[in-house]
């Protein structure tokens, strides 16, 4: 199914029956900020699988990002932030960026892994974070990659619904994404490290 949704002023009704879909354990591709994602709520373990199987990965082996609706949420899936490192995802975030913190008792919980570090992403867009906001367990986030050698990423959602159409639930349209990843910040040591360089400033650290 592809729903169309204007990320400038969402339609109550329509994230309403994205939830819903989610809370049922479905699968669904979604804009970002950067590229569009494959996600499902975290705390649905079958979906979860689902996501690995789509990606060709074990679900042990995943290495999914938690799409968060604001810096509150981190304490939930992070622990031993430093002063200086929140104070940097203050400043970049709602972004670009993908920070790899210290993971918290509850994701290898949610995983079902023994997963130390958890990329945490706070997308400047509305629709990801109102879904995050909504479920309990989290949106997974893991990029949708193109086959073709040059492109990278698909950015035109109707090409995304014809290509994975029968494999989600639901195909958020939202207009063309970008073709260019979020950047990659490892926050586990003592100073911040670039891991991935994609969108987003890195002089910003």
């Amino acid at each position: 199914m592809l729903i169309k949704i204007y990320p400038e002023n969402p339609d109550p009704r329509k994230i309403k029956q994205i939830i819903d879909c989610l809370h049922r354990g479905g699968v669904i591709i979604y804009p970002t900020d950067t590229i569009y994602s494959i996600g499902c709520d975290l705390s649905h373990h079958k979906a979860f699988e689902r996501v690995a199987k789509l990606k060709g990965i074990k679900p042990e082996k995943a290495q999914f990002s938690i799409i968060c609706n604001d810096l509150s949420m981190l304490a939930k899936y992070s622990k031993n932030v430093s002063t200086p490192i929140y104070k940097l995802m203050k400043r970049a975030l709602p972004g670009p960026y993908t920070f790899i913190l210290n993971a918290s008792a509850e994701v290898p919980k949610l995983f079902k892994s023994n997963k130390k570090t958890v990329g945490i992403r706070v997308p400047d867009l509305s629709i990801p974070r109102l879904l995050a906001e909504e479920l309990d367990g989290g949106l997974i986030a893991t990029s949708v990659h193109d086959d073709d050698e040059v492109l990278e990423y698909t950015t035109d959602p109707e090409l995304i619904h014809e290509k994975y159409g029968d494999l989600v639930d639901i195909v958020i349209d939202a207009g063309y994404g970008h073709n260019q990843a979020s950047t990659i910040i490892d926050c586990t040591e003592s100073e911040p490290i670039i891991v991935r360089e994609g969108a987003g400033d890195i002089s910003i650290i």
